[in-house]
């Protein structure tokens, strides 16, 4: 693995399962950051995951990783009722930030951490590690070059049944201790909120990404047998019309993917499952010669790249590829105007939305 000469030096908040799972490994194979310091208020995790990715630093605060001059950026990776509070102690100590996405768990506090960032020359990033599918990627990069206008977006994630049987023989099996800090009572009880939160938030980020600024939606839910289902229609700034599918769980295969018509051709997409390091299979279709493309080949350990994202944004001012603050909020709120949706029946303007989801 070649690394370059100078790497961001991350301290990584949370030794859980989803740094376990993906962020200790992609820092590390990350050509340009180092995995400089871990931080975990469970002694069990911090030892085992120390011993397992030897850090230079270890701390049982956060604000102790914190004051060390010398880390650079933190990465924050903790339950999402943590999110926005942590971040702003670290932007208030100086820190660039990777937060796990959704950015919060409601609309005012995330407001309140983009306050927090005027006038600042932080990187703030949102781990929508979608972003950095290579296949997704080369989707926007023909949507904005070639497309044209957007006469429509559909978009769909709807998991399985069986996803685990996968989930469970791809991933490292993760680490627990009843130390961890977790949050009062049992935030999955409530499947709705949680589905939204977890899942919708990969799919209005995606929308948003290759669609377009949103700014209405009417959503319908449906609950059966133990599933749920959301049908969104979404209003884009741009006048497009979108559907947005949020199925959990579907009898069958995990689906996730897109389709896009526009002026000048379309696009369409099968995304999937992160843990696989697959490129998404995107084909574009061009009126210009008539012809489809599709990427092949391409690196995509989507998590490392968001990492490397990141650190170029850092170090040599690269333009930001990552979801940033304005994404985050503008997805909370996205994420928010669905729940009230479904629970009115009534289209909601995502500029007057309020509160949690």
């Amino acid at each position: 693995m070649n690394k370059d000469s100078r790497l961001l030096r991350i301290g990584i908040l949370g030794c859980g399962p989803i740094s376990q799972i993906a962020h200790f490994d992609a820092v590390r194979k990350s050509r340009n950051a180092e995995l400089y310091a871990i931080c975990d208020v469970a002694a069990e995790l911090r030892e085992k995951m120390a011993a397992a990715h030897s850090p230079r630093a270890v701390y049982s605060r956060f604000q102790d990783m914190l004051e060390d001059p010398l880390v650079e950026a933190v990465l924050i990776g903790v339950a999402d009722q943590y999110h926005v509070p942590l971040a702003l102690l670290a932007v208030q100590s100086g820190k660039h930030v990777l937060v796990e996405k959704p950015l919060g768990v409601n609309v005012e506090e995330c407001e309140t951490l983009r306050a927090s960032l005027e006038g600042s020359r932080l990187v703030f990033q949102i781990g929508h590690n979608r972003r950095f599918d290579p296949g997704i990627a080369f989707a926007r990069k023909f949507i904005r070059e070639e497309l044209g206008q957007i006469m429509a977006f559909k978009s769909w994630y709807c998991d399985s049944t069986h996803r685990y049987t996968m989930t469970d023989n791809l991933q490292p099996i993760p680490i627990l201790s009843p130390e961890a800090r977790r949050p009062g009572g049992n935030p999955k009880a409530d499947k709705r909120r949680y589905f939204i939160l977890t899942h919708a938030s990969h799919l209005v980020d995606t929308a948003r990404f290759l669609g377009g600024e949103i700014v209405g939606v009417r959503a319908r839910l449906l609950e059966r047998f133990g599933a749920f289902c959301w049908f969104v229609e979404v209003d884009f700034a741009s006048g497009a019309l979108g559907h947005l599918d949020l199925t959990i769980p579907v009898r069958g295969d995990f689906e996730e993917g897109f389709q896009i018509y526009g002026e000048q051709g379309s696009v369409n997409g099968k995304v999937y499952l992160p843990w696989f390091h697959k490129s998404s299979l995107v084909e574009c279709f061009s009126e210009k010669d008539r012809q489809y493309r599709r990427p092949l080949g391409e690196d995509a350990h989507s998590y490392k790249l968001q990492i490397e994202g990141f650190a170029s944004a850092i170090l040599q001012g690269s333009p930001q590829h990552g979801a940033d603050i304005h994404d985050g909020v503008a997805s909370m709120r996205a994420l928010v105007a669905i729940a009230r949706s479904a629970e009115t029946g009534e289209h909601v303007e995502l500029a007057t939305v309020t509160g949690a989801v």
